[in-house]
């Protein structure tokens, strides 16, 4: 048996050569074989679904009188937190200027939301603080139902970035230019962040969109820091989807990073 120690890379896309994830929808009901369009949200809003979905039902669940337990549940909420305040920045910072740029105001409704979301965000890290300072099951179920709240509506929030905002984008701008556009994204994210990301992200998508991401990281990093990051997701892709992409890109059979 192969066996490959690596270093993991500093670098995770989150769209990277995920173009055929979704496609432009007036297109899809006219002519079956469009082509498909960047879509700057699809990948990320699948691990963000993803990833809200296990921190809500561990939260739902968690045994207040297992300090263990507890403290793990909470540290994954607190994770969850900071990265969908870090994406709110990122959508703030790089695609509500380019929608307004050339759309105004194609924006202002999901501006609003993000500010709200924040405000949630802040509510929710001090119910947080509360139940690590004294856990008990009334402080856990309160904060697993506003969770739950906060999760609804992100949800109802990313369906409408996935349409409205996309046709917005796919109307003024070409492929090339929202490429260039995640490329500006990607280079301001940090390291721990694209791991993050990619950990929550590659179990989340399709074979095919899962290739795509992969092949991509391959195509864009070097082969040891590639087996680095494959290493790092491994433990949490399902058996059959790491047997896929061991065989598609002849990764070995044991990696440790």
């Amino acid at each position: 048996m192969q066996t490959t120690t690596a270093k993991p890379i500093t670098n995770f896309p989150m769209t990277m050569n995920t173009a055929a994830i979704a496609t432009r929808p007036q297109a899809r009901a006219s002519n079956a074989h469009a082509m498909p369009r960047v879509d700057l949200y699809a990948p990320i809003h699948k691990a963000l679904r993803s990833f809200m979905c296990d921190t809500l039902c561990r939260v739902g669940r968690v045994d207040v009188t297992d300090a263990g337990e507890l403290q793990q549940t909470l540290a994954q909420c607190e994770e969850l937190l900071a990265l969908c305040e870090s994406h709110v920045q990122h959508e703030n910072g790089f695609v509500h200027p380019a929608i307004e740029a050339r759309r105004p105001a194609g924006s202002t409704r999901i501006a609003h939301e993000h500010e709200q979301h924040l405000r949630s965000i802040a509510g929710l890290r001090k119910e947080l603080a509360t139940l690590r300072a004294g856990a008990s099951p009334s402080r856990a179920l309160r904060l697993y139902q506003h969770l739950a709240l906060f999760v609804a509506d992100n949800f109802q929030h990313m369906h409408i970035e996935e349409t409205a905002h996309n046709a917005a984008l796919w109307a003024h701008y070409s492929d090339a230019e929202l490429m260039q556009l995640h490329g500006r994204l990607m280079a301001s994210i940090g390291p721990r962040e694209h791991l993050l990301v990619g950990r929550w992200m590659l179990p989340a998508l399709t074979p095919a969109e899962r290739h795509a991401v992969v092949g991509g990281l391959r195509a864009d990093t070097p082969p040891q820091a590639f087996l680095g990051t494959m290493a790092h997701i491994r433990p949490h892709l399902p058996r059959k989807s790491w047997a896929q992409l061991a065989q598609h890109f002849d990764l070995p059979d044991e990696v440790h990073p």
